[in-house]
């Protein structure tokens, strides 16, 4: 049967297969399977049918158990349901999954396998997921690359329905789950013909039903539950033969030869791999390669893996083994050994393969890459009956070494790297271009896109193949045919030159000229193009998109630029295929945004120039790359730095060996090390002119990274000062100096301070970086100097200005340009830093908050700073109430102990003891009251005060915050926001309410407003927003505020100082444009858009505190005026609201006016509010 070729990833060939027959779908975004729910989501919004002709009913829940709780009910009412999951996500499901299996529903859970957070949080691939699933009763089958999940998603379904069991349809995540491949599709009439429609009758007929009713989820006692539980036996004992018999359908449809274990290989190997997923790919080809040398090797690979088949596995092994070698992606710490292992010895044992030699090894966790070196170096071991792989274990020396690393790739493909900034369009413009590649061509072809964790403005690598042969390279390239470079200032940082194969062609992004390339390129480059034959060519980009209005995207210039240098495709040709490219990606954005890419796309393809190559660069010596560590920082993370950053960030992190990480093993970062990082990726940065500048400190302020602040100087200091530095005297400051700095090679360029510099001022401006990179050297200066203490004090520390003077505890971090959420935690970390604790729940906040290497939160000259940790998603309210709690019973002890001390001590010790009890629970006044007394018990010297002092830094009072998104707060962790809330502790929680899940890329939560589209969300959303500020005003002594930066920027500063001085629970949601809304204006506008989110009525600005209310004083304050501004302009200045506007015009009116009739509703109620929680003055 011949079936339509198409381009897509692994996570959309599962979700196409499970929309055929699925009647319901729970869903909850992970990465990385939330593409598949997105995809279902959207598919039933323009009205795909599934196999029983209707579209597939999609809910999103609150939260991955309540996904599961959902398919549960779901299936025993008689629907085929369907969820997509992974990681702790899975894991949330398990006491479901029991249930599922317990009643043997047919349900089917597609699961991108990812790594399960332990010591750190890693979002890639491995099976400790679906590991921790094996014994809930699920059936499990597994895929090994995109194809193979297309081609078997079917048999997980069928399996289920007509062996009544439910099955975890799992491959790996990233490297299955987002590679692009060109595939062979199903028709859903073919997947209609497979499946038994007499078993969904009969499944359908035994469902739960008032006709025909009875009872489940009984309660049983020990005299009928153990053989209850038997009776599922022969369930299971059927069910393998069910599922090659769906596998056999397939085969009998498209030609396959799947098996429960299929072999690949020499028919008489003597060597053989056992393994599942991805990495069988990479065996295959590796095994191919030997084999065409002449070696016996082969591999078996697991598809089916619960129930476990030993009669099947023993069939699929050659007869002629000699040792047999099993690779689990998973590590079990404390057990004997990983689980494939283990169902391996015990299926070998009584065997004729018992005596046969067994090795295990551990590969591939977080998605490690694996090679075919590696893959090799298995087969040659002889000596390491446990063995790991892609590493450098110098501690329990379990790795093995790769000495052969040879291409296995078939001949003839095509590879490509691009180097991109995250953000500037790269990863979308090269999926573009392996779809035209795929779909226009008779190329297979091959995408995968290995990324840092930074938000935005990190590095991405596209990894592009294509051939005329089946790719089943699932590793990075690094032998490449092509090169291209997209951020002129890689070429500083990583070898990427050096990927090239003799011949290839290099493609570099630069506003350099052909004159200057000499100058400004580092030797090493200019020797290995020279003596390599590089084909060079230089583009300007990021001119041409200036030009042409799409700032630094520079996607479909450079995209323009490839296809016209590679040829891959006749010109006239392709120019449209990317045009109508374009048009499909970014029509959702507007007509204009789709005509500057069209123009971008001719451009391109004209704009690069040849350079031709001089003979003297292949004399040329190394250039040295990279800063030299200073010893700005902490020991410890200077020490950080050299041992493990630096080499992350050259992309060396693999070379790391164990004994280095060791010391770090439980996955602690010292703070501050961003500030190493220096990155230089803006293109344009901040330029102050002192002559013009008012000293109003709003542009640090606003500040996403903390790369401009001001300055309070000495004459001293300032007469030390490097020269050149702009400065002006101090407004009511005498004998101070005043200066604006900025940290070029820290700023991401959003522009955020240009915005909000007044505009009869400005005195900001963005100028070129290169011409402007020097000045960093004030800026390195100005951070040396002390807080001047008298001008926080003459300024006040809670208020716009002189928050400023304070040093920021968070800065330099991996955020979007022009984030809306890292203004007001670096506002905190100024107000409270040296002092806090910050439980953060996983999101945006946690991963440009600490993503290993870099920690942008950082000490003070003291060595005093944010105390950060995160546990999961979920529970980051409980997390941070345990904080707490440890803070209370140890300060409690301890004030027990000085209350008894107090009866003996000395007059001093008497005295500070007293102080010091008197401001217990007072963050702003104990920690000096702390200071005394520590001084009075270090004098004393007695044996009880030495005691005390051991615990000294449990003394002071700490201000104890919880940090997240909304998806946490009003979705996932709501349950927990609730009881910390409700506990009447001194606790303080701190929502960045994006109104969508940010993280994961943008879905639906109860923040998100009526009319918004977003992930899960694809028609718009239909129900308005949760009133999280309500529900925590209703307990009436929980201290409330609703801020906006932008918008007022003293009412932000004076809520988040009086929540935190309230002496119970708090609540702050603070309205944060992200990147995901589409602002048309741009992120640098983003507090502009907090400042029209308010004037419109769309956001209010209110606060609610308990203890004026106790004291007969007006409790509530509105502090928005009445909205004047446009609300329904408001909207349409967002894509996530506009691109309704554009494709259901009367949905939008429609969904629009219900949100903007729920605006006025609300800033109604809150003006009764003012009535209602008015003082006795009133």
């Amino acid at each position: 049967m011949k079936r339509s070729m198409k381009t897509m990833d692994g996570n959309h060939a599962a979700a196409h297969v499970s929309y055929a027959y699925t009647d319901v779908a729970a869903i909850y975004p992970i990465t990385p399977s939330s593409v598949m729910a997105e995809a279902t989501d959207e598919w039933a919004t323009a009205g795909r049918k599934n196999i029983f002709g209707q579209t597939v009913q999609v809910t999103e829940m609150q939260s991955e158990a309540g996904a599961a709780g959902t398919v549960h009910g779901s299936l025993t009412a008689g629907a085929l349901t369907t969820t997509f999951t992974a990681s702790q996500g899975l894991l949330l499901m398990i006491p479901n999954l029991y249930k599922i299996a317990g009643e043997i529903l047919p349900g089917v859970v597609n699961v991108s396998a990812r790594c399960v957070a332990t010591h750190a949080l890693n979002i890639f691939g491995d099976h400790s997921d679906v590991m921790a699933c094996r014994q809930t009763g699920c059936a499990m089958l597994c895929e090994s690359s995109v194809q193979e999940v297309m081609d078997l998603t079917p048999v997980a379904h069928i399996a289920a329905i007509e062996g009544r069991v439910p099955f975890i349809n799992f491959f790996d995540g990233f490297r299955t789950s987002h590679e692009i491949q060109k595939i062979e599709t199903w028709d859903y009439e073919d997947l209609k013909d497979m499946v038994s429609m007499d078993a969904i009758d009969e499944f359908r007929k035994n469902a739960l039903n008032p006709n025909h009713p009875c009872e489940l989820g009984s309660a049983q006692n020990p005299d009928l539950f153990f053989q209850s539980r038997e009776a599922c036996n022969s369930t299971y004992n059927e069910l393998p033969a069910k599922v090659q018999e769906a596998m056999d359908r397939v085969n009998a449809k498209i030609g396959t030869n799947y098996k429960l274990f299929n072999y690949h290989g020499a028919p008489d190997a003597e060597k053989v791999i056992i393994a599942m997923g991805s990495v069988c790919e990479t065996i295959d080809e590796t095994v191919d390669y030997l084999v065409s040398k002449g070696e016996k090797v082969g591999v078996v690979k697991v598809r089916l893996y619960r129930p476990f088949v030993n009669e099947a596995l023993i069939a699929a092994i050659p007869e002629t083994v000699k040792s047999i070698a099993v690779m689990d992606r998973t590590k079990e710490p404390g057990a004997f050994a990983e689980p494939l292992y283990l169902d391996v010895v015990a299926a070998l044992r009584g065997t004729k393969f018992e005596g046969v030699k067994l090795t295990r090894g551990r590969y591939g966790l977080g998605s490690k890459d694996t090679t075919p070196g590696q893959i090799i170096s298995v087969f040659r071991n002889e000596e390491k009956e446990l063995f790991t792989i892609g590493i450098i274990d110098d501690v329990t020396n379990l790795s093995l070494e790769v000495k052969e690393n040879p291409v296995t790739t078939p001949e003839g493909t095509t590879n490509c790297k691009f180097w991109g900034l995250g953000a500037d369009g790269t990863v979308g413009a090269n999926k573009n271009s392996i779809k035209i590649i795929g779909d226009n061509t008779d190329m297979f072809a091959q995408a995968y896109f290995d990324y840092d964790s930074k938000k935005s403005g990190g590095v991405t690598i596209s990894h592009l193949r294509f051939g005329h042969t089946p790719i089943r390279s699932t590793y990075l390239i690094s032998q490449a045919n092509f090169v291209a470079c997209h951020c002129t200032a890689y070429i500083y940082k990583y070898n990427m030159v050096q990927d090239l194969v003799p011949g290839g062609t290099f493609l570099f992004n630069t506003p350099w000229s052909v004159e200057e390339l000499d100058e400004k390129l580092p030797g090493q480059v200019k020797r290995y193009i020279a003596e390599n034959n590089i084909n060079f060519y230089i583009i300007d980009g990021v001119k041409i998109g200036k030009e042409i209005g799409l700032g630094n995207r520079i996607n479909t210039v450079l995209q323009s630029a490839f296809f016209s240098l590679t040829k891959l495709i006749p010109e006239e040709e392709v120019m449209k295929l990317m045009k109508d490219a374009a048009t499909r990606s970014y029509s959702k954005k507007g007509d204009d945004v789709v005509k500057m890419n069209h123009d971008a796309i001719d451009a391109g393809a004209t704009a690069y120039i040849r350079v031709e190559v001089p003979e003297s660069w292949k004399n040329c010596e190394d250039t040295v790359i990279g800063e030299e560590i200073g010893n700005q920082g902490t020991a410890d993370a200077i020490e950080f730095v050299k041992d493990i950053q630096s080499k992350v960030n050259a992309q060396q992190g693999n070379t790391i060996p164990v004994s280095v990480t060791k010391k770090y093993e439980i996955g602690q970062t010292p703070s501050g090390t961003s500030a190493f990082e220096k990155r230089g990726i803006a293109v344009d940065v901040p330029v102050w002119d002192a002559t013009k500048c008012i000293q109003c400190n709003q542009c640090s302020y606003v500040c996403p990274h903390a790369a401009i602040r001001p300055v309070a100087m000495t004459e001293a200091e300032a007469a030390n000062a490097p020269e050149g530095m702009q400065m002006k005297d101090m407004t009511q400051m005498p004998g101070y100096k005043f200066a604006i700095v900025v940290s070029a090679y820290d700023c991401t360029g959003c522009g955020s301070c240009v915005n909000v510099c007044p505009d009869k001022i400005q005195a900001i401006t963005m100028q070129n970086f290169e011409a402007n990179a020097d000045e960093q050297k004030y800026f390195d200066y100005a951070v040396t100097l002390d807080d001047k203490q008298e001008v926080i004090d003459k300024f006040k520390l809670v208020s716009v200005k002189g928050s400023q003077f304070k040093q920021p505890l968070l800065e330099f971090s991996g955020a979007c340009a022009g984030c809306g959420e890292t203004p007001y935690a670096k506002l905190i970390t100024q107000l409270f830093g040296e002092r806090m604790y910050i439980a953060n729940a996983t999101g945006c906040s946690s991963i440009w908050g600490n993503s290993s290497p870099s920690t942008p939160y950082t000490v003070n000259k003291k060595g005093q700073g944010p105390a950060w940790s995160n546990s999961l998603f979920e529970d980051a309210a409980e997390f941070g109430y345990g904080m707490l709690l440890a803070q209370r019973a140890i300060r409690d002890r301890l004030k027990a102990e000085l209350d008894v001390l107090a009866e003996t001590a000395n007059d001093d010790v008497k005295a500070a003891i007293a102080e010091w009890n008197d401001t217990f629970n007072s963050g702003v006044t104990n920690g000096a009251a702390t200071d005394k007394l520590v001084a009075a018990l270090e004098a004393c010297g007695c044996e009880k005060a030495n005691a005390i002092l051991k615990e000294k830094d449990y003394l002071a009072k700490k201000s104890q915050w919880v940090f997240g998104g909304d998806g946490w707060a009003y979705d996932i962790g709501f349950g927990g926001v609730d009881h910390i809330l409700a506990s009447g502790k001194d606790i303080n929680v701190m929502v960045f309410d994006t109104e969508v899940y940010s993280n994961t890329g943008g879905q639906s939560s109860k923040s998100t407003p009526v009319g918004a589209i977003a992930q899960f969300a694809a028609g718009g959303k239909e129900t308005k927003k949760k009133d999280l500020a309500g529900i925590a005003m209703s307990y009436g002594y929980v201290y409330v505020a609703h801020i906006s930066m932008g918008a007022d920027m003293n009412q932000t500063v004076k809520a988040i100082a009086e929540a935190e001085a309230y002496p119970g629970p708090s609540l702050i949601i603070a309205y944060a444009p992200c990147i995901n809304h589409g602002i048309r204006k741009g992120m640098s506008k983003a507090q502009t858009e907090e400042k029209l989110a308010v004037e419109s009525g769309y956001w209010h600005n209110f606060r609610f505190d308990p203890q004026l209310k106790a004291a007969g004083k007006n409790a509530f304050s509105l502090d928005s005026k009445e909205p004047t501004g446009d609300y329904q302009e408001f909207l349409k200045g967002e894509n996530r609201y506009a691109s309704l506007a554009k494709f259901n015009p009367e949905r939008a009116a429609e969904l629009f006016a219900q949100s903007e009739a729920n605006a006025k509703e609300r800033y109604e109620h809150l003006k009764k509010l003012v009535t209602l929680y008015a003082g006795e003055e009133v």
